[in-house]
């Protein structure tokens, strides 16, 4: 049985992948800085934070896979990277695959184009937080290749406030922003978390990049 521990389990793309992965009968624990008031049987809760060396190695501590979906805002900005950065380097040494959820402002607009979050429409406000999970992504792909890893970047659209339903099915992309033939591009958090779980059971993106979308 693969065990999984979700790094920020509680937030909206964690708590989908934990579902996800306790439906299929994974081995999973959550990991989140407070407590979860609607749990999941069969789910292992822990309260702790990327940010602490030993709450990390309680998160890689059995586990084949750690996915952090953690999102530098409030008081974690200018933290998330950095901690990342640790967490790889704990993880490459204990032989622990590493997937990140990362956002879409670091894909590109098209191929061969300007990144996301460089285009006009793009919040400004979401910028320091698109361009930290960026440099996060770059500081994986420097990795040693003993780690071995995945980073997920979701379509434009994709949020509590548009959670949509659950289809069964998206598409798979690489490094640029996948969009409809209305130029749409979005998912809802239950096939989202069906494709991180996916990429855990059937590993398909090792040391790289991928998106999913409708």
């Amino acid at each position: 049985m693969t065990r999984v521990t979700v790094i920020g389990g509680s937030g909206y793309a964690g708590s989908h992948i934990v579902e996800t992965a306790a439906v299929r009968s994974l081995e999973v624990t959550s990991m989140a800085r407070g407590e979860v008031a609607e749990q999941i049987g069969g789910v292992r809760y822990l309260k702790g934070s990327i940010t602490e060396a030993a709450d990390r190695a309680a998160a890689l501590d059995g586990a084949d896979v750690v996915v952090v979906a953690v999102s530098p805002r409030g008081d974690m900005v200018g933290r998330v990277r950095p901690a990342v950065a640790a967490l790889a380097a704990e993880a490459a040494a204990a032989g622990v695959r590493l997937g990140v959820i990362g956002g879409a402002g670091s894909l590109l607009q098209r191929e061969g184009g300007e990144l996301v979050m460089d285009g006009p429409d793009f919040a400004e406000e979401v910028k320091p937080e698109a361009s930290e999970m960026g440099g996060v992504l770059d500081d994986l792909r420097a990795a040693p290749a003993e780690l071995d890893w995945f980073f997920v970047s979701p379509p434009a659209t994709f949020g509590a406030w548009a959670a949509g339903e659950y289809r069964g099915e998206y598409r798979v992309g690489g490094d640029v922003l996948l969009t409809d033939a209305d130029g749409g591009s979005e998912i809802s958090g239950a096939d989202f978390g069906a494709a991180v779980v996916d990429e855990i059971e059937e590993p398909k993106h090792r040391g790289s990049r991928f998106t999913v979308a409708y």
